[in-house]
């Protein structure tokens, strides 16, 4: 059980965020210290200030959020982008309950789009969010038959199937891996767990476009072989099957940092405090109590607790540990955000607004994707890079502002295959080659060049604005601009013994026992879900006889 030293308790805490400007007067000692205010470190404070326990979280930035946030990226202009997540599918709707969280949430009626060039004429690949004859006939016009149809369907529906089976044990403790076969397809499970997910893509759907749609999911922020066979590439491909479970992939009204500004709220009803610009410069426990140091105003100052979270990516924990954290994860995630005067028209003919209105791919044929990442692997930035374009205004026009009224839209380009050690040393330039070349992809399918719609900023300057993994990784502190943290973990117990404490039973135990994993460095971390940061509470929780206290 945690001490109470008299300093605990919901009538001695602050509930509003203190920043460096207001050179803080902290508590000596807390529960629970949270490093990190990502959704994922503010979602297991919001649980754990909820059931009565004294929590402080550190955020090194200005304000919370981590990737998920909102930021009005262009001088002058009021149009507010998500710069890293941007899309809510993991977020389990439990969680939102639970919390009482007031987040809008809306769907895309477009799930893709996917141009092409076939026989010298434009054509693409429609698929809706809840298909119709559109989808249909959209299919049989590319691949000449219902064929590839049928078989796309019976692809997603093995792959509902298998998520209908996961995705209800992310919030209770780990189930073991022989569990998790028992309950699951033997066919799906062999194909999706056990061999590498290209050879299913291969196995099941004939078409290059149809393919490529299918792999995309295996490559989002994974650097990797479709037929790998150290799997990462099924790993992130059940990630994002999950995601696109139940409603799908959703648009958060307001823009991603409606989320975190919810979850604040909540920490703050509940009598947690919140500290940013709150550099941690060390972190010492002996296993069952910690001191936490770190930086703010300019000032040195230390806190004791019973536990520790830490939302930071496992690479960076090992460092304030002062321990060897051992290779830097690479990410591979190349991000476009533009605003542009007005939505483009693509050379096939089809609705703008139903094309744009859900993830466009482009350069992501299957065989596109195999040449890039062989490209990307010899060190060569793609000819041409993979990647998928949202325009989330479409679904949510609140996030122009008063732009919205002009007719402007907001985009934002995703690229896969671009590893950081394609831009080590040569950072801008190299991210003005792909930039250039993934305008160039884009431009290929549409009638004028989309650079002609980019609008300018206050001071003339063009609305658009790249990031490579070094630039994310300098302002997030993820290691290498990898957006999951570092590889991903298969969602259930994958040791030979059963799990011995409350940390190993939800995935979030670290070698230390009063230090647990909150974020995306979690056995079920990844992604905007808070999953995570859930599950690092539950363990708390469980560990200090606590419980869960009902949904208001």
């Amino acid at each position: 059980m945690p001490v109470d030293d008299g300093a605990s308790g919901a009538g001695r805490r602050r509930s509003s965020t203190l920043t460096a400007m207001t050179e803080p007067t902290l508590q000596s000692r807390y529960d629970v210290v949270v490093i990190g205010g990502g959704h994922n470190g503010l979602t297991a404070a919001a649980y754990l200030s909820q059931a009565g326990l004294s929590v402080l979280v550190l955020e090194r930035l200005g304000a919370t959020g981590g990737a998920a946030i909102s930021q009005e990226l262009f001088e002058g202009l009021p149009a507010r982008f998500s710069p890293y997540a941007h899309l809510l599918g993991l977020f389990p709707e439990r969680i939102s309950k639970e919390l009482a969280l007031d987040v809008q949430l809306r769907t895309r009626r477009t799930a893709s789009y996917a141009p092409a060039i076939r026989g010298g004429r434009h054509s693409g690949l429609l698929v809706e969010r809840n298909p119709t004859q559109i989808t249909e006939d959209s299919f049989r016009a590319m691949t000449g038959s219902g064929r590839e149809y049928d078989a796309y369907r019976a692809f997603q529906g093995h792959l509902a199937d298998l998520a209908d089976v996961v995705a209800p044990s992310l919030l209770e403790p780990l189930v073991d891996r022989a569990e998790m076969e028992r309950r699951t397809n033997p066919t799906t499970w062999r194909n999706v767990v056990e061999e590498p997910i290209g050879r299913l893509v291969e196995q099941q759907l004939e078409d290059d476009i149809v393919r490529g749609l299918a792999a995309s999911n295996a490559v989002y922020g994974t650097f990797t072989d479709l037929h790998s066979p150290d799997l990462d590439q099924n790993r992130t491909f059940l990630t994002m099957v999950l995601g696109d479970a139940g409603n799908g992939w959703q648009v958060p009204i307001g823009g991603m940092g409606a989320v975190t500004a919810a979850l604040e709220r909540t920490v703050h009803a509940h009598g947690g405090e919140v500290v940013t610009r709150a550099f941690v410069t060390r972190m010492q426990s002996t296993g069952t109590a910690a001191r936490v140091a770190f930086r703010t105003g300019g000032t040195e100052q230390a806190v004791e607790c019973d536990w520790v979270l830490s939302n930071v990516a496992p690479w960076v924990l090992r460092l304030m540990l002062g321990e060897n954290p051992g290779p830097r994860p690479e990410g591979s995630v190349l991000k476009i955000d533009m605003l542009l005067d007005r939505l483009p028209r693509l050379r096939a003919g089809v609705s703008p607004p139903m094309a744009f209105a859900g993830t466009v791919h482009f350069g992501t044929h299957y065989e596109q994707l195999q040449q890039a990442f062989l490209e990307a692997q010899e060190g060569f930035i793609p000819e041409v890079p993979p990647g998928v374009l949202f325009c989330h205004s479409l679904t949510d026009p609140s996030v122009l502002g008063t732009l919205a009224m002009e007719g402007k839209h907001a985009f934002s380009f995703l690229g896969f295959h671009a590893p950081a050690r394609l831009f080590s040393g040569h950072v801008d330039v190299q991210r003005d080659e792909i930039v250039l070349r993934i305008l160039d992809s884009i431009n290929t399918h549409l009638e004028e060049p989309i650079e002609s719609l980019v609008s300018l900023d206050a001071n003339g300057n063009p609305c658009l604005l790249a990031r490579a993994p070094q630039d994310v990784e300098s302002t997030l502190a993820m290691p290498g601009g990898h957006m999951f943290h570092g590889p991903l973990s298969w969602p259930w117990h994958e040791g030979d013994e059963p799990p011995a404490t409350p940390a190993e039973r939800w995935g979030v135990a670290t070698d230390i026992p009063n230090v647990l994993l909150c974020g995306a460095g979690a056995v079920r971390g990844g992604g905007v879900s808070g999953v995570g940061g859930h599950n690092a509470a539950m363990a708390v929780l469980e560990a200090t006889g606590r419980s869960v206290p009902a949904a208001t």
